[in-house]
């Protein structure tokens, strides 16, 4: 599904500071600890995001994320549709035909977000660019079928563990890709669990 998919690393800016990296392979380990810290870190987030599909379909909204397996895709107003995680599963919604699918967080390329035990240095590669921006692309290979995602982060000091999450590339193993770009974000401010909560278009009902 094209909500769940692709995320391109479109933050990267050439540039001289990219003559100041040291060594590759140092680097890429240095750096691929540094995101897992950030992963470690970040307790809870919230952003402005905008969702692109290879389609040329855009949309925005509000993203809220809470640590462990909780996120929330809020689309903007007149968009009939919810993406959330409740912690036990990830939901695609569609209120415009009353139709709800779920399947496991794990199984989809945003479970790396949102488990902290994770350990992405098994899965996860640095991607060679710019030295302000750093690009993770973090896949399983023994299950080709969960897809593909790309972080991208900048270096930013004030951020945990001195990034900030820009967005992401998301590609499911159809070849679907989704770009998200990120703005506004604010790292471990306090997240109620109910924002996670979502009402069953087939019943009436909420989810818990």
């Amino acid at each position: 599904m094209r909500f769940v998919t692709a995320l391109i690393a479109a933050f990267a800016v050439a540039g001289p500071a990219a003559l100041l990296a040291p060594p590759i392979a140092a680097q890429a380990t240095g750096d691929l600890a540094r995101v897992q810290q950030h992963l470690r870190s970040v307790e809870s987030m919230t952003a402005t995001f905008t969702q692109a599909d290879r389609g040329g379909q855009v949309l925005t909204g509000t993203l809220t994320l809470k640590k462990p397996g909780k996120i929330r895709f809020q689309y903007q107003k007149g968009v009939p549709i919810l993406l959330v995680s409740d912690g036990r599963a990830l939901w695609f919604i569609d209120y415009s035909v009353k139709q709800v699918q779920g399947f496991p967080i794990k199984n989809s390329p945003l479970g790396v977000l949102l488990d902290p035990t994770r350990d992405i240095s098994r899965y996860a590669r640095i991607v060679p660019g710019d030295g302000r921006v750093l690009s993770v692309e973090t896949n399983d290979p023994k299950h080709p079928e969960y897809g593909k995602i790309t972080l991208v982060f900048a270096r930013d000091a004030a951020a945990p563990a001195g990034l900030s999450l820009q967005g992401w590339v998301a590609l499911d193993s159809q070849g679907n890709r989704t770009t998200i770009r990120l703005t506004n974000q604010r790292f471990n401010t306090p997240v109620s669990d109910g924002t996670f909560r979502w009402n069953d278009p087939r019943k009436g009902q909420q989810r818990n």
